[in-house]
């Protein structure tokens, strides 16, 4: 393994060198890049996901329909009117009363059209206590929420004089818009603010150094900014989302504090070594840097899987997070060599004296891990055993995992009146709050075969048992499209609502509108939504699965020149994600310390969650793997037994890899404390997901399987010599050796 060259190759070796010589040039030129992406972005506007691109199937069908008919489909609301002791009917005059009320009073606001009352439509329930009365909210759907005010409080107003025998509540798109977003949209916020300052704070007590702990926070802050203006930039030609850029400033803080810590804390490490700065410096930008590179590039390629799923909300998420990895590595390997030359000693200024000394030995290890690690490597095959019996005892939950799109109950629980309004209305009318709707497209709407056929269906929809109606058309005689909308039998239950819906698409409509040449009748709403993002989100696993998996154990197998090295990477990365699906199975679905984290009675897994864990960790694995390898790998280079290696790279990485999982663990935390628990199930997975890596996987199982492989964890076999060597392996004797050539001026401390 000796390499017998002293040169100094490698993007990141290079790129640090020309910024730490071109310093105020370097800044510069990233601090135009930032300006500059931000001005175009903002100047562009970024082109939001159209409901009509979000899913294909027939929910997009439908939805390509209205957009092309230039139909704008008003936010619907509700009035529910219902008895409070059950001795009221909606046909006694204290009830008609009530109803007439609401009608005038929702009316007189001028916000609303189409009102209508529940007696000539039949909207009243089975038991005769309940009665909805209906209308739609005037202008845009999207800001209707904004507009919702003046009709809550009316209908607040009928409710006060009703208050002893009647319950009379709002629900509808405008008024949960509203609700949701002064519920939750200030406590996301918060959250996401949140993560700098506690990222800010664990750097503080990692380096002791108020300048040390900025510098990271600061690249990521910037690699972010310039990111978010990328994004406006390429929305338009991929649409972006509020998703998008909440889980890209998840990533970016991630990351790009990740990516700074490995190279400062080497830079670091190599000056209390008695390197000078500069020499310093160099070894960082060849080891450090190099690691950045590779554990950025694996990064990148695992988030592009998302682009193979045919989702547009998962292709945003994809071409986000990929964009603020790239451009947090480039920054982490040019600027943040130049500003730590321009800083020079005075990186650790503004320390902080009540943190102490750190606890290591001599020559920066950590002896925590040190401890760990003896035993570790005096009993691999023990140390295999337990942590992998315990890993997949962990993971065994998984096996049983039920996924679904958590209805409003599931996603706040009882925590808001609308969500008890909600269950009301499902309860008195099954399907009534989320109706399925058959969007049909004819050549003439108003053709008796059509009318027919959609009289025909209306009536089979509820003989079927698919519904008990009211099956409600309504016809656009100018586009000759109508909807029809169809209350499910199931109501909030995903699966009996899933089965009334199949019964539509599979019996009802053949036998009514498919008999009508020339008909479309795609079916949507948001059963039919969530049954078609499953299939479509099933059908993309193989494909993301096969493209992460191949390109990382490409990635690992150029890197490192190492099969097993490659095939270790990939195992224990899938273990990893095993374990975090474990995890969010048994807190989520099965209830096991859920009142801990505020998650009972969710019973099943947000069906997006587990392929994009898949993607996040399995890229953010990386960081942890190659940063620890790339270590050993040195110390392997250096002439040190694989077990001597093995032990002083897991050691002398401990730190850094602790520090970082901790940011990570924290930041990702924040999001598993909000009330919405599709982002609480995102939080709680990738939180225990990095815990569970850096600890259990880098610091237990990797040194016990490569101290079970000994030399094998080398093996390359003679056919694959031909592949590129990407390795460009920097010893830090020789760089220290190699003559610096065009410095400059010196370098100042």
């Amino acid at each position: 393994m000796d390499r017998g060259e002293s040169r100094v190759r490698g993007f990141a070796a290079r790129a640090g060198g020309w910024s730490a010589r071109h310093r105020w040039a370097a800044v510069g030129i990233w601090v135009l890049f930032v300006v500059l992406a931000m001005g175009v972005g903002s100047a562009a506007g970024r082109v939001d996901v159209d409901d009509s691109d979000q899913l294909k199937g027939e929910t997009h069908n439908a939805a390509q329909i209205i957009k092309d008919a230039g139909i704008k489909e008003p936010a619907s609301e509700t009035v529910l009117v219902q008895a409070k002791d059950g001795r009221l009917r909606a046909t006694d005059a204290e009830f008609r009363s009530a109803v007439d009320a609401v009608v005038k009073a929702v009316d007189g606001t001028g916000q609303v059209t189409g009102v209508t009352s529940p007696y000539p439509t039949h909207t009243i329930s089975k038991d005769r206590h309940s009665a909805l009365v209906q209308f739609d909210m005037r202008g845009d759907a999207e800001s209707a929420g904004d507009r919702v005010e003046p009709v809550l409080k009316a209908v607040e107003g009928v409710q006060k004089e009703h208050a002893r025998t009647l319950r009379i509540e709002e629900i509808g798109g405008a008024s949960m818009r509203k609700t949701f977003s002064d519920a939750f949209g200030d406590d996301f916020k918060k959250a996401e603010y949140s993560a700098v300052p506690v990222a800010l704070g664990i750097l503080l007590i990692a380096f002791g150094a108020l300048v040390a702990a900025l510098l990271p926070v600061a690249l990521a802050i910037t690699a972010i900014m310039a990111t978010m203006g990328l994004m406006g930039i390429v929305s338009h030609l991929q649409p972006m989302s509020d998703t998008a850029n909440s889980v890209m400033l998840l990533v970016g803080m991630a990351v790009g504090v990740d990516y700074c810590l490995f190279y400062l804390r080497r830079e670091r490490e190599e000056r209390a070594a008695g390197r000078d700065a500069r020499t310093a410096l160099r070894i960082a930008a060849a080891t450090s840097g190099r690691a950045i590179v590779v554990s950025g590039v694996t990064v990148c390629v695992a988030m592009a899987g998302m682009l193979f799923t045919g989702l547009a909300t998962f292709e945003g998420m994809g071409l986000a997070s990929l964009m603020v990895v790239a451009v947090a590595m480039v920054g982490s390997v040019t600027v943040l060599p130049a500003l730590l030359s321009l800083l020079g000693e005075r990186v650790d200024r503004g320390r902080l004296p009540f943190l102490g000394r750190r606890r290591r030995t001599g020559n920066g290890e950590s002896r925590f891990w040190s401890a760990v690690l003896k035993g570790v490597l005096a009993r691999p095959a023990v140390s295999v055993v337990v942590a992998l019996g315990a890993l997949l005892a962990v993971a065994a939950p998984a096996l049983g995992m039920k996924t679904q799109q958590l209805t409003l109950d599931q996603e706040f629980g009882d925590s808001l009146p609308i969500v008890q309004t909600y269950n009301r209305v499902n309860d008195a009318f099954p399907g009534g709050s989320e109706p399925a709707q058959v969007v049909v497209k004819a050549e003439d709407i108003d053709a008796p075969e059509v009318k027919a056929a959609l009289a025909d269906f209306r009536d089979r929809a509820i003989s079927s048992g698919a519904s008990r109606g009211p099956v409600d058309i309504r016809v656009h005689e100018k586009q000759n499209v109508a909807f029809v909308f169809v209350p499910l039998v199931g109501g909030s239950d995903q699966d009996k609502a899933g089965a009334s819906l199949e019964k539509l698409r599979d019996d009802v409509r053949p036998a009514t509108l498919g008999k009508v040449a020339g008909v479309e009748a795609p079916i949507t709403g948001q059963v039919a939504g969530s049954h078609d993002f499953n299939d479509q989100l099933v059908g993309s696993v193989v494909p993301v699965f096969a493209f992460v998996v191949v390109f990382a154990f490409a990635l690992m197998l150029l890197s490192f020149r190492s099969l097993t090295v490659a095939i270790t990477s990939i195992l224990l990365n899938l273990l990893s994600v095993g374990a975090a699906y474990g995890i969010l199975v048994a807190v989520f679905q099965h209830g096991w310390g859920a009142s801990l984290v505020g998650a009972e009675g969710v019973g099943a897994i947000v069906t997006w969650l587990p392929l994009f864990l898949f993607v996040i960790l399995f890229g953010l694995s990386m960081d942890y793997h190659v940063f620890v390898v790339s270590r050993i790998r040195e110390a392997r280079l250096r002439g040190r037994s694989t077990k001597d290696a093995i032990a002083h790279g897991v050691v002398t990485t401990a730190g850094v890899v602790t520090s970082a999982a901790v940011i990570m663990v924290a930041v990702f935390a924040i999001f598993g404390t909000l009330s919405m628990q599709s982002m609480k199930q995102m939080g709680v997975g990738l939180a225990a997901a990095v815990l569970i890596d850096a600890t259990v996987i880098r610091g237990v199982l990797l040194p016990a399987v490569m101290a079970l492989l000994g030399e094998r964890n080398w093996y390359l076999p003679k056919w694959l010599h031909r592949l590129p060597d990407l390795t460009h392996d920097e010893a830090p004797e020789a760089i220290a050796a190699e003559p610096a050539r065009g410095e400059g001026e010196p370098l100042r401390v």
